[in-house]
């Protein structure tokens, strides 16, 4: 075959293909890759408003009265007219002591009150006869009747003495019968008939009955000492209980300590009606207490801010760059979270920031 008639055509057609095949130069400035930059990130601003919210705390049912009930004086457990769970009325009788030598110092408290009394009573005879006698002229010498007046009063002030000192060994045999202070129900009993009694004296004395008032209960919530001075005491609170979930409650704040724990923190409670005792001292709730922040809050989009185990901050767009801003943060609510550092209401600030951002980046 003859190839050289086929070489003009060969070379034509090699031309056409390199013509339609130009390739273009590369671009190393990446300036293409700067203009992509600015639609990478979404920009947002920083917000000056105020922010109604809450914050949920956790809070527990207390009794709304609770005494532990130790003897007065000693002796010896006669009987117990209660058990756990029994519910006592005011001045019921709980338990009764029996002390042989209290009994005695009563005997003996009554007899020297009686001897007082006839001495008293002889006293008074006597200065009488005497003041009669003394009518008559020179029968009788005028120190005679003082020393006789004197006599007859210092018996009277016996006998007040030892009416006074019966009255009290009444009181301390009074002490031998255990009543109920308040309405309420016996949460623990310690002691049996026949037990050694006394006044509870030392920490690690047991009671001989735990009584509790649970008709009505206080929920008892630690408000942070971040929250104390924002809570908005007009409104109600909200709250629902661990053991009856689904359920929610409302009440108002009943009281409040007005002073900060150990653990920096404020008590609140609330007052729970419980006439049918359905709840118990003791439950769990979760509460949500409503905050209100002041006038001139900064609120920014919570998928803004970027944490990190030693800061937390908001990247600023200032310049076009990116500037972080370290902030501390205030009240939450579903969308935005109120901060606190240099920055103004209208800072243009990145969304969806992430710690992926260095500072100083090319934002626009």
């Amino acid at each position: 075959m003859n190839y050289k008639c086929y070489q003009p055509l060969i070379f034509i057609m090699l031309f056409l293909v390199a013509c339609s095949n130009r390739q273009q130069p590369v671009d190393m400035t990446g300036k293409k890759d700067a203009a992509h930059s600015e639609s990478k990130y979404e920009i947002g601003l920083v917000k000056e408003q105020p922010l109604s919210s809450y914050v949920k705390l956790p809070g527990q049912l207390k009794p709304f009265e609770e005494v532990n009930i130790y003897a007065r004086v000693n002796g010896f457990v006669e009987s117990v007219k209660v058990d756990r769970g029994s519910i006592v009325r005011k001045n019921q009788v709980l338990l009764t002591l029996e002390a042989p030598e209290i009994e005695s110092q009563v005997q003996a408290a009554m007899s020297k009150f009686t001897h007082a009394q006839e001495n008293a009573a002889a006293s008074k005879d006597k200065y009488r006869r005497l003041y009669e006698a003394s009518k008559e002229a020179g029968a009788v010498a005028p120190l005679d009747l003082d020393n006789a007046l004197s006599k007859m009063k210092a018996d009277e002030a016996v006998v007040m003495s030892e009416r006074s000192n019966v009255e009290a060994m009444n009181n301390i045999k009074e002490y031998l019968t255990v009543t109920a202070p308040f309405d309420g129900v016996i949460i623990q009993r310690n002691i049996s008939a026949g037990t050694l009694v006394g006044p509870g004296s030392k920490a690690n004395d047991l009671p001989l009955l735990v009584l509790q008032h649970l008709q009505k209960l206080r929920l008892e919530v630690f408000i942070p000492e971040a929250y104390v001075d924002k809570v908005d005491l007009k409104s109600p609170v909200r709250f629902t209980y661990n053991a009856i979930p689904g359920k929610e409650n409302t009440a108002m704040i009943s009281r409040s300590a007005n002073a900060l724990s150990s653990l920096r923190s404020e008590a609140i409670e609330i007052d729970i009606n419980n006439k049918d005792q359905t709840l118990k001292a003791g439950m769990y709730a979760e509460v949500k207490i409503p905050l209100l922040s002041s006038a001139a809050s900064l609120l920014v989009p919570n998928h803004a801010i970027v944490r990190s185990t030693e800061r937390q901050y908001i990247i600023q767009v200032a310049e076009g760059k990116a500037l972080f801003r370290d902030i501390k943060v205030g009240l939450t609510s579903n969308d935005y979270t109120e901060v606190f550092g240099d920055l103004k209401g209208g800072d243009e600030i990145i969304l969806h920031a992430s710690d992926e951002i260095r500072e100083g980046t090319l934002i626009k």
